[in-house]
């Protein structure tokens, strides 16, 4: 975050702060596996799944994360919004109250692909208190294909469910995808447009799932941002220092994993090891 910007009408306390409480916090994910409805599903119970992410989210408290975020990994391929079956934000709300009521880490939702009126959703009815949209703003091309931004109806759902204390972390330069409609356009300026559109914290990301984010893109986002700027991939132990020199915070998935694997248990020693790095920093 920019301390030196000037002030704007929309600009609002620090999120991150008003959140954790502490400087450049740390949110682990929990990734699901395969939800009911989806093609990798196998008849687990949900019972199951809800226990699994319980135990994950214990070990990132033990492990000293500063919150949590639960998003459907497993229910790879993703589809569009309008897609989504009415089962899975309910999946996803048993799921994330119970990591709730297990740990009482700060908790938010992401509900694939850039279903942000769902996360809102799961959000409002778990109790959590912040939800990650993909592409807030502005338009890409995902792997499922042309996704536009979510802002305008999400904030209008948002308000309409009595849930504007729930916070928006937005990406401004989404993974997994091409930028080619907006290529014409910087950085700076896709920064500007997710703020305009009332984005509580920004988010730059690298290419992938557990893909560095590149120093030159956090700098592109922070160098101008009035918000908070997370960092949204990649993070580990060995690049901690260097990222959080631009950052005001992570969230990590991979890297805190067993093996380096998002889709298995949380290892408490890699994430202690981060955690380390990171209090160093504070």
């Amino acid at each position: 975050m920019n301390s030196n910007s000037s002030v704007t009408p929309t600009d609002r306390p620090d999120a991150l702060w008003d959140m954790f409480g502490v400087a450049k916090p740390i949110i682990g994910t929990i990734h699901l596996p395969p939800l009911p409805g989806t093609p990798r599903y196998d008849g687990q119970p949900v019972k199951q799944i809800r226990q699994r992410a319980v135990e994950d989210a214990r070990r990132y408290a033990e492990g000293g994360v500063d919150g949590l975020i639960v998003e459907n990994e497993g229910d790879i391929p993703f589809v569009k919004p309008d897609d989504l079956g009415p089962e899975t934000p309910a999946c996803m709300a048993v799921v994330t109250a119970a990591v709730i009521e297990a740990v009482g880490l700060v908790t938010g939702v992401l509900v694939l692909a850039n279903a942000t009126m769902h996360s809102i959703a799961v959000a409002k009815a778990a109790g959590a208190q912040f939800v990650r949209a993909n592409q807030w703003a502005n338009a890409y091309i995902a792997n499922e294909g042309f996704l536009e931004g979510t802002a305008g109806q999400a904030l209008r759902y948002r308000a309409s469910l009595g849930g504007n204390d729930i916070k928006v972390l937005a990406d401004v330069h989404v993974k997994h995808g091409s930028h080619a409609i907006v290529g014409d356009r910087t950085i700076a300026e896709l920064t500007r447009d997710t703020e305009a559109f009332d984005a509580d914290v920004l988010i730059a990301t690298g290419e992938r799932t557990g893909d560095p984010t590149r120093v030159d893109e956090i700098r592109a986002i922070s160098d101008v941002a009035t918000r908070p700027v997370l960092i949204g991939s990649g993070l580990n132990a060995g690049n901690a220092n260097e990222l959080l020199m631009h950052a005001n915070g992570a969230i990590v998935g991979s890297a805190m994993k067993e093996e380096g694997a998002w889709w298995n248990p949380v290892s408490v020693d890699n994430t202690r090891q981060i955690m380390d790095v990171v209090k160093g920093l504070r």
